[in-house]
């Protein structure tokens, strides 16, 4: 989370409190609610939320408390992980912890920017839920609502009061302001209420956008409100859409959502199936139905953000829609995107003109789960079925077939999916009556293509960290921070990692290394921030550490912490190398120290060795040439100390 402001706090919660709290925390258990997560050595791995990725780079250490995606560079904590990925304030964030491991916490209050940052979010969900309070009350509780809009809902659609009352229905009435004024009435400002999408300005006054409409309100993955779906009763209006959808703002983003995936987490969790529909009330009636491992795209075109979220939750999807030409053609959209994802997805088209919710009412929960279940249908073979029945005996379209049905298994492209890849080139080939071998050219001719129109636009940062070898990591490293850097973050490292040791019968690492640093001075000023915050705390009797630190108030204190901690190469494996040391990474802790110290103060001697000679150079005085040169003996003395110290010379 980038830091561009200075954080400040007008209460604190007590760090008593706060220990309580982070000393509970798991953040596989956290992370893992919203991240499909898989054990990788000692670390998890998964798809990073907050940038799209077909490989997986973000990766959670439980050890370290922290996580890092090696893709778009997002780091943190489990506390900054919920500040970016629920749009919580620091404190909304320690209180959701503590509700989830039962730790009691004070108010309090955050700072100013963090305020007015998290204001519009906390007002969206405020009057969102505002609204769908109004909305059901207005359907269960006026003449109006009962007599046309429940009795729609539960005589034409078939929906019974329990469902209504699970998806939070409602209905907006027919008049022009209904809710436009109780929302006034209740101080909502008419800028937030247009950025809902609830009410419009007509005629210099506001006015319900949703009249006389079913509302369907959309829930995130911990059950807020983010928006609204608006349908018509009965027959729309000539050039009315059937529905309405909030626009998109900071809570609603219509590609990342899925309807009714809040109510079908757990049980697509459990059965290890999603069943994917097109409609609110498609969603509507199979969970009334007692098939609760269901979700909606609300109508459009799946998207790789939709994909994923099923994906957090299970790899097999069964997508289910209409079985005219249009719903068939729907469902071929999302076929590459699935692919790639490495879902195993399955095609069930609905017959005689009926949608899902029409036809589970018509045969009935068991016959509809029979169906379902006899009635799969594999995603690319049937693909491959609807080409080869449009091109019949037409040669040109017949080859077109084979070209589009190879740059789909061309998608396929993980190592995990390579025997799946080859069972399906063998069944199509049978299918098309082509030879095995020369369908499988054509699918690496199509990634070769495909791999070679990403590399030219890839960032060099979008590539996953593992495929590349580690000396041409830390060659890059060394390149992009400079020497400066380096050496100070390395002297962090240390302090963090060993600084509450004992460095000899009378000292700490960390006294140690206050001792020999006096008197230099950090470059970077925010490192330099926090080797003061550390040396205070330590000073004032506290046991700062890596952890302590990592949920320090100061967002960018906070970053600095996993930047140095999640630091995949280190100094001291140069070190190990110079000193030729059969175990790379084996380090001792006091050399380790040692090193890094004496590393860092060498360089700061380069450094005052180069200037004293630009200004041995620039000196036009005799007298304070002299001085130059007595200042150039002192730190030639000091140099050769150290590096006499280290048993070999570090630099030239």
């Amino acid at each position: 989370m980038p830091a561009k402001f200075v954080i400040r706090f007008t209460h604190m919660i007590t760090p008593q409190t706060i220990q309580q709290i982070t000393s509970r925390i798991d953040i596989i258990d956290v992370v893992g609610e919203f991240v499909k997560l898989k054990k990788r050595g000692t670390n998890y791995l998964g798809l990073c939320p907050f940038h799209n990725e077909k490989t997986p780079s973000f990766t959670v250490s439980p050890a370290k408390e922290i996580y890092k995606c090696f893709g778009c560079g997002k780091s943190g904590n489990t506390i900054t992980f919920l500040m970016e990925h629920e749009k919580y304030s620091y404190v909304e964030a320690l209180r959701w912890l503590a509700a989830r491991y039962n730790v009691e916490i004070e108010e309090t209050e955050v700072s100013d920017a963090q305020r007015q940052q998290q204001l519009a979010t906390d007002s969206l969900y405020i009057v969102n839920g505002f609204a769908q309070k109004f909305f059901t009350q207005q359907l269960f509780e006026t003449e109006e609502g009962q007599a046309f809009a429940l009795t729609y809902l539960q005589e034409e659609r078939g929906f019974n009061k329990e469902v209504i009352e699970k998806f939070s229905l409602g209905y907006n009435p027919s008049a022009k302001d209904t809710f436009a004024k109780a929302a006034l009435q209740h101080q909502f400002s008419a800028e937030l209420l247009l950025k809902t999408g609830l009410v419009t300005t007509r005629n210099e006054a506001l006015q319900d956008n949703y009249r006389n409409r079913i509302i369907f309100p959309i829930h995130n993955n911990t059950g807020k409100i983010i928006g609204f779906g608006a349908r018509v009763i009965g027959k729309a209006p000539e050039k009315a859409p059937k529905y309405i959808n909030t626009p998109e703002n900071e809570l609603y983003v219509k590609s990342r959502i899925l309807y009714g995936a809040y109510f079908a987490r757990q049980m697509i969790d459990r059965l290890d199936e999603c069943l994917l529909v097109e409609g609110y009330t498609d969603v509507i009636s199979l969970h009334q139905a007692g098939i609760e491992n269901v979700v909606a795209s609300g109508g459009t075109s799946l998207t790789t953000e939709q994909l994923r979220l099923v994906k957090k939750y299970t790899n097999n999807l069964t997508i289910i829609y209409d079985g005219d030409a249009a719903g068939v053609k729907a469902a071929l959209r999302g076929l590459d995107m699935a692919l790639e994802e490495s879902l195993n997805v399955k095609l069930v088209l609905i017959p005689d003109k009926e949608d899902p919710d029409s036809y589970v009412k018509k045969i009935g929960a068991a016959a509809f789960r029979e169906f379902i279940a006899g009635n799969k249908k594999d995603f690319v073979l049937f693909q491959l079925e609807v080409l080869l029945r449009e091109a019949g005996n037409d040669v040109n379209k017949k080859n077109e077939a084979v070209n589009q049905v190879a740059e789909t298994l061309s998608r396929i492209n993980k190592a995990e999916d390579f025997t799946k890849q080859q069972e399906y080139i063998r069944q199509c080939a049978q299918l098309l009556r082509i030879d095995e071998s020369g369908l499988i050219t054509l699918v690496n001719k199509y990634k070769r293509e495909r791999i070679a129109k990403e590399e030219k636009k890839l960032p060099f940062e979008a590539v996953e960290p593992s495929a590349i070898p580690a000396a041409l990591v830390q060659e890059n490293i060394d390149l992009i921070i400079n020497g400066d850097d380096l050496q100070e973050r390395d002297v962090l490292r240390v302090l963090l990692e060993y600084g509450l040791q004992l460095w000899d019968e009378q000292r700490t690492m960390a006294q140690y290394i206050f001792d020999e640093l006096e008197g230099y001075a950090f470059e970077n000023p925010t490192l330099e921030k926090l080797y003061n915050i550390y040396e205070r705390q330590y000073q004032q009797g506290l046991e700062p550490s890596a952890k302590t630190l990592l949920y320090h108030e100061d967002a960018e204190i906070r970053e600095l912490i996993v930047g140095i901690t999640m630091f995949p190469f280190e100094l001291s494996m140069r070190w190990n190398e110079k000193s030729d040391k059969k175990n790379i990474g084996m380090v001792d802790s006091h050399e380790d120290v040692f090193k890094s110290i004496h590393y860092f103060k060498l360089r700061k001697l380069k450094h005052m060795f180069e200037q004293n000679q630009r200004d041995m150079e620039e000196s036009k005085s005799l007298e304070e040439q002299m001085q130059l040169i007595k200042v150039h003996k002192e730190l030639k003395m000091m140099q050769e100390a150290i590096t006499k110290q280290f048993g070999t010379v570090i630099f030239k």
